[in-house]
């Protein structure tokens, strides 16, 4: 509540919104445009195979940055006062390949409540099978080599999120602590319509129109999901699954014996404050302790509250995790993987 009171205070002395400004505007503008016109020149005469090749990697790494920047904020309603606004340009999520709805359900409502909880946190249920983020998740021999190989199938992730997850969400019956969730109608509608969409710009049209072969524009599609992935997951999983954060499991009572912004804290973890580049290119995901205890503040606002709420976390003597660097914090990823390897291993929380 000190917490809170503080960051309200600094919204009304400064007589600033806590939502987006001009700046979400000009970074949407040219991360749209950046995005359009390396697809556009993959239409081209001079689009030799190498320009090709690095087209589809800047739609990688636009199509991530789109999903950090634009589509994360909106739809958290974070990006602008106006809900309308924040409904229509949550589409983005749509744009590159995902979905606006379902996205809101795993992430905003599952990922922000459950943090870190074995069996109701999602973002640490990423193919569980062969990649193992949790110390509470079963233990198989694919796990012996995952923090080599785990980067890797990050990058499928994307692939498998545009053309599966997102229809597997919304039949599935249970998701998180939701027990028969019922969608409605309009959700499926825009679903496979703005699927189809997706698969008719990326897909289809390359395909009748671009002088390659059918094998050299699979090896484009997945080069431009790979790099798309990897970003996203490593970023993703540098906020919650490196050394010092704290992984729980839910017991018999179906309890978790914390105050809900305390968890948030002990879960999360920042990295690499100091790098503009960062900041600008990651939508502010490197201050996801800030994020997690204000999720409608947007991002452009992390680094002047983040003093905020290091002092007062020191104050009341509560944890504050981050990693001065990126590849720090890359580090920290990697032994941890590594140490989830092994079977009964105890991870410790700072």
């Amino acid at each position: 509540s000190t917490l809170k009171k503080r960051v309200d205070e600094y919204f009304k002395s400064k007589n600033i919104s806590e939502t987006g400004d001009w700046r979400m505007v000009t970074k949407t503008v040219i991360l749209l445009s950046v995005y359009f016109t390396a697809y556009a020149i993959l239409f081209t005469s001079f689009a030799t195979m190498w320009v090709m090749i690095g087209m589809v990697v800047i739609l990688g790494i636009c199509t991530a940055a789109i999903g950090f920047n634009v589509a994360h904020d909106a739809i958290h309603g974070s990006y602008s006062k106006n809900d309308n606004v924040n409904y229509l340009v949550g589409f983005a999520m749509n744009l590159i390949g995902g979905n606006r709805y379902v996205w809101s359900i795993t992430h905003n409502i599952i990922h922000h409540t459950y943090t870190n909880i074995h069996e109701f946190d999602e973002d640490i249920e990423i193919a569980p099978g062969l990649v193992r983020l949790s110390q509470h998740q079963k233990h198989t021999s694919m796990h012996r080599v995952q923090q080599y190989t785990a980067f890797l199938l990050y990058g499928f992730a994307s692939f498998f999120w545009v053309l599966v997850k997102d229809y597997k969400k919304m039949y599935q019956k249970d998701i998180g602590p939701y027990i028969d969730k019922k969608h409605p109608t309009k959700e499926f509608v825009l679903l496979f319509f703005t699927k189809a969409i997706y698969y008719t710009y990326t897909i289809i049209l390359p395909l009748i129109f671009l002088p390659i072969t059918w094998w050299q524009f699979l090896i484009g599609y997945l080069l431009m999901h790979m790099v798309a992935g990897i970003i996203l997951g490593v970023v993703f999983q540098l906020a919650h699954t490196v050394e010092a954060t704290d992984q729980t499991a839910v017991s018999n009572s179906g309890v978790i014996d914390n105050n809900w912004a305390i968890h948030q804290m002990e879960t999360t973890s920042n990295f690499a404050m100091n790098s503009r580049i960062i900041n600008w290119y990651v939508g502010g995901l490197n201050f996801q302790v800030e994020h997690h205890l204000f999720p409608r503040v947007c991002h452009v606002h992390y680094p002047a509250i983040s003093k905020i709420v290091k002092q007062t976390a020191d104050e009341f003597n509560v944890p504050y995790n981050y990693h001065q660097t990126f590849m720090s914090a890359v580090r920290s990823h990697f032994r941890l993987l590594k140490a989830l390897s092994k079977p009964n291993v105890e991870v410790q929380a700072a």
